[in-house]
């Protein structure tokens, strides 16, 4: 019984001591007050110019279904072309699930292939790796470096003969742009579609990279997923061409031996006017076969789906995003606030300190 009396009155002393310290504490405060609502002022008005002074930044949005790898446009054809010997490839859809369309979006060659393209400014056309260097003020910096002074990256520059220097900064650029500018993303794991967003302080270079880059995920993918078929076009355009001249010059070959040979009884004339009329009916045979694979061939290379269906592409104007000063005046009051509160607790508690030390 006494122990817990012992322990009750020992809290209370506790408690008490809590209460006399947080006491001190709120009146040492109030006699800083001043200086602490002289804090809050410079922070929110640092925190009102910062909102400022800050660039608006625009946001260019475009929403688009990945191509559903499950279904085949081809299945139609696919009997027809292997009867006529023609190979439809293996299908690439796997490649091009919606994960990794996110990924290839973002990846350096696609970002890269991006800002070589060409954007119209001022009615004058410039890569829009130079746009962007332009309009963020990158070239001022450059003047006193001797090197990135004289960077140019010209029209049609080829990525695959890039200078070191031009590859490194690209780069560069590459990680900014993933980190601070694109977003890819998939609202909805049950459906096929994906956002992307690209955001910039310039609304144009914004909507015309958003949309370069959607143009060269799809022809990325066109590239892989039609290439078997291009090249059986080209391989039956070149057979047709090639028996249609064979076809041309029997025919001419057929009618010049039928003038020179009218006397039937000349039998030599005769077998060899047979003789031209079999290459006829061959190359003629021959050519209808091949036309007929041709067509078969160019069909399937038409119902290939394109990778990306755009369903909303970025309009002007864009929306834009523009810092609030209220809120930098709150945000800006309350942080210097709170770091004068904290100053001047740490000033207390030290020169506490010192006194106890000294006696």
């Amino acid at each position: 019984m006494g122990e817990l009396k012992q322990n009750l009155k020992s809290e209370e002393i506790s408690l008490k001591e809590l209460i006399l310290k947080c006491g001190n504490i709120w009146h040492f405060l109030i006699s800083k007050w001043k200086l602490i609502v002289i804090a809050g002022f410079l922070g929110a008005s640092i925190g009102v110019t910062i909102a400022w002074f800050t660039k608006p930044k625009y946001i260019a949005k475009l929403t688009f279904s990945v191509e559903n790898e499950k279904s085949s446009p081809l299945g139609n054809y696919a009997g027809l072309a292997s009867m006529a010997g023609i190979d439809l490839g293996g299908s690439a859809g796997s490649m091009f699930t919606s994960e990794n369309i996110m990924s290839i979006m973002t990846s350096r060659k696609m970002v890269v292939n991006t800002l070589l393209s060409p954007i119209t400014v001022n009615n004058k056309s410039i890569t829009l790796i130079e746009y962007w260097l332009l309009f963020n003020h990158i070239n001022n910096k450059w003047v006193k470096k001797p090197k990135l002074a004289k960077l140019k990256f010209p029209l049609n520059l080829n990525p695959d003969s890039l200078t070191r220097l031009q590859d490194s900064v690209l780069w560069e650029i590459h990680k900014v742009l993933i980190k601070k500018a694109i977003s890819i993303s998939k609202p909805d794991k049950k459906i096929s579609l994906i956002d992307a967003t690209c955001t910039s302080t310039n609304e144009l270079f914004s909507k015309v990279f958003l949309e370069t880059l959607s143009d060269q995920v799809t022809d990325f993918y066109v590239s892989i997923k039609t290439k078997r078929q291009k090249e059986n076009v080209d391989i039956l355009q070149n057979r047709a061409d090639s028996l249609y001249r064979v076809l041309s010059n029997s025919m001419y070959s057929s009618a010049t031996l039928a003038d020179q040979n009218i006397n039937m009884a000349k039998q030599i004339g005769g077998v060899d006017r047979q003789r031209k009329q079999i290459d006829l009916q061959v190359a003629s045979t021959a050519y209808g076969e091949v036309i007929k694979n041709l067509e078969i061939a160019k069909i399937t290379l038409q119902k290939e789906t394109p990778l990306i269906q755009v369903i909303d592409k970025p309009i002007l104007p864009l929306e834009r995003e523009k810092a609030s000063r209220l809120k930098g005046m709150i945000v800006g009051g309350f942080l210097s606030g709170f770091l004068a509160i904290g100053f001047f607790l740490a000033q207390g508690y030290f020169k506490k300190m010192m006194i106890e030390e000294g006696k």
